[in-house]
């Protein structure tokens, strides 16, 4: 009878053994120390659904928010798939009580905030990413008793299974959250021998209809010392732009010398000239123009060394409305004695509060004319990126061809990316530009 009791409280104490060792696996499952963990500024990664007329991002993340039909996008891409955790920060500011959604892929969970979680990280919940490519986290205010809703700065991004990259802006050395939220700015190169006097470049440019996004700079001919091509300013104005830089480096345009200033020759009709700094300084000048996405636009420049050690640029622009080329500036730049060179074209967005919406560009038929009057194609261009993408912090940019031309794509949070560096070769067109320089204004 004792051995039975002996074995019988035995096969108590192994089950009891075998529930202490479960929940002790358990307990060790849930503090399972992250692969992977970032902290996510919302200053430099998140949009707010009211765009141009939010003001609610800031360099501290999401403040003022008081309207609940205001909402915001967070944005983060992984490289592989995985389960993440997202958690609120203990840098949240709460005032009162509210109650918040946080939406991934459509799935949604709820957290309730008072004062008593102030300065405490909120875990909101796990998500399981199936693929790799960007992650949306929607943020939403469902109810508040006090004024505002809660002011977010991070959130924290972890996950105990996921192995690779997570590109995204980690902070604001370097003004990045700025142009962390402008989005990557594309280029293509064009090939051209080099040691050509090449006297005038030739472009034409197609914004395909629907990517004519305001903010958008879509730029045909660019060269060593300045640009030229079209922009959407606002929902009422549009822009056909052209500047020249000053050979003096700064971006304050009222420190260039007078012996380095850019100086005008002449400018066509309607057109304002002037100086533009922040990035670099010289003259500008633009023609208020509403062109029309889904219609291709021509572009002419002329760039001739004057044997002063100056060199004069000459923009002009041919739009089917009007069926004439028109002039659009003639700026002369000192200390400088070149024809024109490093001929490319690019795409990007000026408004980081734009930088969630993509647009895309089509580049047709580009020409040079050297001293002589020889005219060249150009059919070989080489893809390239600005710094944002360059540091991996964005990834949504592409380039390409496109229907015989070239194309060049960024910002919106699309997954597929071309390759910094890629050359791409468009079938050649053999339309030289017709155009009779004598007649030009």
């Amino acid at each position: 009878m004792k051995n039975i009791f002996y074995l019988f409280f035995a096969f108590l104490s192994t089950l009891v053994s075998c529930a202490s060792n479960n929940d002790y696996s358990q307990k060790a499952s849930d503090k399972e120390e992250p692969k992977v963990q970032i902290s996510l500024p919302l200053a430099g990664n998140a949009y707010s659904s009211m765009h141009l007329d939010s003001r609610t991002i800031t360099d501290n993340g999401i403040e003022n928010w008081t309207d609940s039909k205001e909402y915001f996008t967070a944005y983060f891409r992984v490289s592989n798939p995985g389960t993440f955790q997202v958690t609120i920060e203990e840098s949240v500011v709460i005032s009162g009580k509210s109650e918040l959604e946080f939406s991934i892929n459509k799935e949604s969970k709820r957290v309730k905030l008072d004062a008593s979680a102030q300065k405490k990280a909120i875990v909101v919940g796990n998500w399981k990413i199936a693929k790799e490519g960007y992650v949306a986290i929607v943020i939403k205010g469902l109810n508040k008793s006090g004024t505002n809703f809660p002011a977010i700065s991070r959130l924290t991004i972890s996950s105990t299974d996921y192995v690779g990259k997570i590109a995204y802006v980690p902070n604001n050395e370097g003004n990045f959250y700025h142009w962390g939220r402008r989005g990557p700015s594309v280029h293509l190169n064009y090939q051209a021998p080099e040691n050509v006097n090449a006297e005038w470049y030739y472009n034409e440019l197609t914004v395909p209809a629907g990517e004519d996004k305001i903010g958008s700079y879509f730029m045909a001919n660019g060269f060593g010392e300045g640009y030229f091509g079209i922009q959407v300013n606002s929902d009422k104005e549009r822009k056909v732009l052209f500047s020249v830089w000053s050979p003096f480096t700064t971006d304050d345009p009222n420190s260039i010398p007078e012996s380095h200033k850019i100086k005008l020759l002449k400018k066509g009709n309607n057109v304002t000239t002037g100086e533009f700094g922040n990035e670099g300084s010289g003259g500008q000048s633009y023609l208020k123009y509403n062109w029309i996405a889904g219609t291709t636009y021509k572009f002419l420049l002329r760039g001739t060394p004057q044997g002063n050690n100056s060199t004069n640029y000459t923009s002009y622009f041919f739009a089917p409305e009007t069926g004439e080329w028109q002039l659009i500036a003639s700026f002369n730049r000192p200390q400088t004695n070149t024809y024109l060179k490093r001929f490319h074209s690019f795409l990007e967005n000026f408004i980081p509060a734009q930088g969630d919406f993509s647009r895309r560009v089509v580049f047709n038929n580009q020409w040079y004319c050297d001293d002589k009057g020889n005219w060249n194609e150009l059919n070989t261009a080489k893809f390239s990126v600005d710094n944002t993408a360059k540091q991996g912090y964005r990834m949504d940019y592409s380039g390409g061809l496109d229907s015989g031309g070239f194309y060049l794509k960024n910002g919106g949070f699309y997954n597929d990316y071309s390759v910094p560096g890629a050359v791409f070769t468009r079938p050649l067109t053999n339309k030289k530009p017709n155009i009779n320089f004598n007649s030009l204004p």
